[in-house]
């Protein structure tokens, strides 16, 4: 019986995200590393040494790890959320947390709503609401959950101010109201009765464990999180409008170094030497997660992070330097 009870729950949510070394940019040796994930653990799961590690036996499934990643090294499947908002359409959607006792459609905590969510809420009109319960006394997440999913907010905003129409969100502590929870079959049934179980964290909205990527395809090292927030941001924009998307630019003094592409997580910056030893550097701004790795790690310190992009410069790989000059 316990065998399948563990079946089922791996087959409606596993706890652990899925890391990606290639992403990471400490294992990219980019300057300064990086420690959000394990800052953002509120369980101590997370080891950083050479790449990132969780401890599944601590780890509770909230999402902030995720959340607070600048690169998609580690990600859940963003599907799962998407599919929740959508289902709704004009009626409005409600997110609630495991712990806030509204039922309806629940994640372990709201560490797991990012910024395509948001995003996405926005493009397809439809009202957001995200319930959360104590979160100071939370065992699955942390006290500052409300403070961190304002930021998400914030900053999915930022990025709808492009399509000229914000999303409509609201975050508030759910106050005793009790939420229809989506149907379910059988086994979605006995899979709730698994989840009273004090080690096991409640989660109606059905995931599937993200397979491993396989880096040798270029489409795969893009991130769905950052596929998602320009694939939602609808109504499009005019080529010329500003988008809040972060993005290299190259001053002068370039030394044509390989350091930028080789800790570039995403590989989103493409270096080419030409017969005769010209160089080229090309961005291409959809795999680009504004993570300022280039930046930090640059020798000469000549990469600076542009915070707005026209919307044309999607179209087509840009390109940030030819030779000896800045573009």
């Amino acid at each position: 019986m316990l065998e399948g009870v563990f079946k089922l729950l791996g087959e409606y949510g596993n706890p652990v995200p899925r890391y990606t070394g290639q992403r990471c940019l400490v294992e990219r040796m980019a300057v300064g590393g990086c420690d959000l994930c394990a800052q953002a653990c509120p369980h101590e799961a997370v080891t950083i040494e050479r790449g990132v590690s969780i401890d599944p036996a601590k780890c509770t499934g909230c999402g902030l790890c995720v959340q607070a990643c600048p690169t998609g090294a580690l990600e859940y499947d963003v599907s799962a959320t998407l599919g929740a908002i959508k289902a709704h359409g004009d009626e409005g959607a409600t997110l609630t947390c495991s712990q806030s006792g509204a039922g309806g459609q629940a994640l372990p905590c709201l560490g797991r709503v990012t910024q395509s969510a948001v995003v996405a809420a926005g493009g397809w009109d439809t009202e957001l609401t995200l319930l959360h319960g104590d979160c100071p006394t939370c065992s699955v997440g942390r006290a500052d959950v409300p403070q961190r999913l304002q930021a998400v907010v914030e900053a999915a905003q930022l990025l709808r101010r492009a399509t000229g129409r914000p999303a409509r969100v609201s975050i508030r502590k759910a106050s005793g109201e009790q939420l229809l929870s989506p149907q379910v079959s059988r086994r979605g049934m006995f899979g709730a009765l698994a989840r009273s179980a004090r080690t096991v964290v409640a989660q109606t909205i059905p995931e599937s464990p993200l397979p491993f990527i396989d880096w040798s395809v270029p489409e795969e090292r893009r991130p769905a999180e950052w596929l998602w927030r320009r694939r939602a941001l609808r109504p499009t924009p005019t080529p010329e409008t500003l988008v809040a998307w972060s993005a290299p630019r190259i001053l002068d003094g370039c030394i044509d170094c390989p350091v930028c592409t080789n800790v570039c997580p995403t590989e989103a910056i493409a270096r080419e030497v030409h017969p005769g030893g010209a160089v080229t550097l090309t961005l291409d701004l959809t795999s680009c997660t504004g993570c300022r790795a280039c930046e930090k790690s640059c020798p000469p310190q000549v990469i600076v992070m542009e915070a707005d992009v026209p919307e044309a410069a999607f179209a087509v790989p840009a390109l940030l330097r030819v030779g000896g000059e800045a573009m």
